[in-house]
């Protein structure tokens, strides 16, 4: 039970530290620029995509250079040409443009590399155990996941409230007009946060895709547990993003690792019901059963019970 325990633990700070890679990038798009991007997560697709092609000439390091950075700049362009002219006419314009924007690169996706699951493989130099633990294996490439996204974590942390830059950036949302009449283009500034945004989007497709596989429809099975994140953490808290992604995969992985089912957690409550009951069905579910729902269950407690989000102190 305990070796279940401590590598359930393990997975699931893994997962969790991916969806922090991907939360990211939107929580800073989402609190700098109050844009809610729906095809946050398909720059994340193109991110394993584009890094699988480079990997195929040039290896898998490269890939994760300049794989984020073209990710970065076509989300740049299209801030500055597309969601730059849609901001105008308010939020709902905006959210239908990116929705419409998600549709256009997963079929972009599939045109361009076709239907199939892709080959993208993991480093050879990180194709070893980092350590072995009650007879299991768990390999240096998760390691190395989970240390890219602290560092991640980190550095968005001081760039956003120890540097000048962060300063300009948070200035810039709240009074664009002083912050233009000091000199600074805020345009630009807003079109660099939504290229940074995507790209540390790509940056968590390029470590994912060796690990859950690069296929057209990554995107959807992670789309929408990223604006789970953004708000169970609070609107524009990259801590509480961090704190609500590590939630959502130790909750899960605890879920999947269990046997429990719903019936056992009733009886801890002294509640039994017969198996002729109406309800049978929902009695009979395990908890590896419903561990994707978990998530939707904690946004719901959470907006009832914290509206603004574990860390957040807007109302959103």
């Amino acid at each position: 039970m305990f070796e279940v325990l401590v590598f359930a633990t393990l997975n699931g700070l893994v997962t969790g530290l991916l969806l922090f890679m991907l939360a990211s990038g939107l929580t800073l798009i989402f609190s700098m620029m109050g844009v809610l991007n729906f095809a946050h997560a398909s720059f994340y697709m193109l991110g394993a995509y584009f890094a699988y092609s480079i990997s195929l000439y040039l290896g898998f390091w490269p890939g994760l250079l300049i794989a984020p950075l073209l990710v970065g700049l076509l989300g740049a362009l299209i801030e500055r040409y597309g969601l730059r002219r849609v901001h105008q006419h308010g939020h709902v314009a905006e959210l239908v443009f990116t929705f419409g924007l998600a549709f256009l690169i997963d079929e972009a996706v599939q045109f361009f590399w076709g239907p199939d699951t892709k080959n993208y493989q993991s480093p050879d130099v990180l194709d070893f155990p980092l350590f072995t633990l009650f007879g299991q294996e768990f390999s240096a490439y998760r390691g190395f996941m989970i240390g890219i996204s602290v560092l991640i974590f980190i550095g968005l942390y001081r760039l956003l409230t120890r540097s000048r830059v962060g300063i300009i950036i948070q200035a810039a949302i709240t009074h664009p007009h002083t912050v233009a009449n000091l000199g600074h283009n805020v345009p630009l500034i807003f079109m660099a946060v939504f290229g940074v945004g995507s790209a540390l989007a790509g940056v968590a497709g390029v470590i994912a895709g060796p690990v859950l596989t690069t296929f057209p429809g990554m995107a959807t099975v992670l789309g929408s547990i990223v604006f789970v994140i953004v708000v169970i953490g609070g609107l524009g808290s990259l801590a509480g993003a961090l704190i609500a992604s590590l939630l959502i995969g130790l909750l899960q992985s605890y879920a999947i690792a269990s046997n429990l089912g719903v019936a056992d957690l009733l009886n801890l409550f002294g509640l039994e019901f017969s198996r002729d009951h109406l309800l049978t069905d929902l009695w009979t579910l395990t908890l590896p059963q419903i561990a994707p729902i978990l998530p939707y269950l904690l946004l719901i407690l959470v907006l009832i019970f914290r509206p603004t989000g574990l860390l957040g102190n807007r109302e959103q």
